[in-house]
């Protein structure tokens, strides 16, 4: 006689247990396909433009060419010829990899004004709804904090529920780069966030763990960037159970990666469904990615670590009140992001997430999660607490003695 724990029996249960999960999430909550987000072909137009365009008498280079490419043809620019197509063309340079690290932050400043510009005027339109002018008045309180002096942004794009990527640090000098790649719900409405739940946000995240590398190796420059330039789910829906955003996302993420100046290993800290786009990320990133390290990871849609195809080191973690855990790790018929990260079989390096509350408290200072990705991001391996269940996790992984 089978019994009910065989391999089959238990695969069919499980399967069925998340279908009705998802089914249970899009009751509650609705289907959060992206049609509901707010349009708009600023974008668009921009890339329309820059493809008639010249300068010098030269035309400008296709703005999807490869980022060797482009780094190639502004680095044939004069210092003012670069500055001038930033502020013609501040939508398009200030998100090409491949420009200059500086000429970026003066685009997507540029950018910034004139979205700020539209929203004043969406706040006072009164072909608008309140809920319209209301949403104008958000958006133009988020832009004026993003203008704020010493604010630099390596992506910036208004369209929809818009994209950004702030950088922490000086990024063409650093000898540490680290990368935080939020979940669902991120837009720039919820770049940033005020008051307690401060390090819940991208934003928030970045300049936390920034500051905690900083204390960890204060000899060594380091970068942090928040990295919200992808199109997240909204809410937890049927976009947050596939993985469609996710790999979109990911060829985003390594096309940056791909670009970001200078020799300076890479390490990814991905939350929440961010944890999925990493996954999927993982075999085509570059070789200088040295870290994947994942919080509250819902699945890296594989079911060990050998199956992301990385020599990366493949990081874990995940509080005890984390209500992620309670998410079926499985994949069937697409729903689902697979094996959870933390089970020992997984294979990755499990680490302590002491002291951080819930799902999205792990980049609290005072939290063993936060000083262990501070210590990662430095590449202070042997500094890195493993979970109780973990006691080996920095073992055979070295610090790096260059930085």
């Amino acid at each position: 006689m089978t019994s009910f724990d065989s391999s089959p029996t238990l695969t069919a249960w499980r399967a069925l247990l998340a279908l009705a999960v998802v089914f249970v999430m899009l009751a509650t909550t609705g289907w959060t396909a992206v049609h509901h987000q707010r349009s708009s072909d600023s974008r668009t137009l921009a890339l329309a433009s820059w493809a008639k365009g010249s300068i010098a008498g030269r035309p400008l280079p296709d703005a999807d060419a490869p980022s060797y490419k482009l780094a190639h043809f502004f680095a044939t620019l004069t210092a003012a010829q670069r500055g001038s197509l930033a502020d013609r063309y501040p939508l398009v340079v200030g998100n090409l990899n491949g420009a200059p690290v500086t000429v970026r932050y003066r685009a997507n400043r540029r950018a910034i004004q004139q979205a700020s510009t539209v929203e004043r005027r969406r706040v006072h339109d009164t072909r608008l709804s309140a809920t319209g002018r209301a949403e104008a008045q958000h958006r133009l309180e988020r832009f004026r904090s993003m203008l704020a002096p010493g604010r630099h942004f390596l992506a910036f794009d208004p369209s929809g529920r818009g994209l950004a990527a702030e950088v922490f640090g000086d990024l063409d000098r650093a000898k540490r780069i680290s990368l935080v790649v939020p979940g669902v719900d991120t837009g720039l409405l919820t770049l940033e966030r005020t008051g307690s739940r401060t390090n819940a946000a991208p934003v928030g995240m970045a300049k936390s763990l920034y500051a905690a590398e900083r204390a960890a190796r204060p000899g060594v420059s380091t970068a942090v960037i928040a990295w919200a330039d992808y199109t997240t789910p909204v809410g937890i829906g049927m976009d947050a159970a596939l993985g469609n955003l996710a790999e979109r996302g990911a060829v985003r993420l390594d096309a940056l990666v791909r670009a970001l100046p200078g020799p300076a290993p890479v390490s990814l800290f991905c939350h929440s469904y961010g944890s999925v786009l990493c996954g999927l990320a993982a075999k085509r990133l570059p070789g200088r990615v040295e870290d994947i390290a994942v919080a509250g990871s819902p699945g890296m849609r594989a079911d060990n670590a050998g199956q992301l195809h990385t020599r990366a080191h493949v990081w874990a973690t995940r509080d005890s009140g984390d209500w992620i855990e309670d998410v079926p790790n499985l994949e069937f018929g697409g729903l689902g992001h697979g094996a959870d990260p933390v089970d020992h079989a997984f294979g990755a390096r499990v680490v302590s997430a002491a002291g951080a509350s819930g799902h999205s408290g792990y980049f609290e200072p005072g939290t063993e999660s936060l000083d262990n990705f501070a210590a990662i991001g430095v590449g202070a391996y042997t500094s890195v607490t493993c979970a109780q269940a973990d006691s080996v996790c920095n073992n055979g992984v070295y610090s790096d003695t260059t930085a």
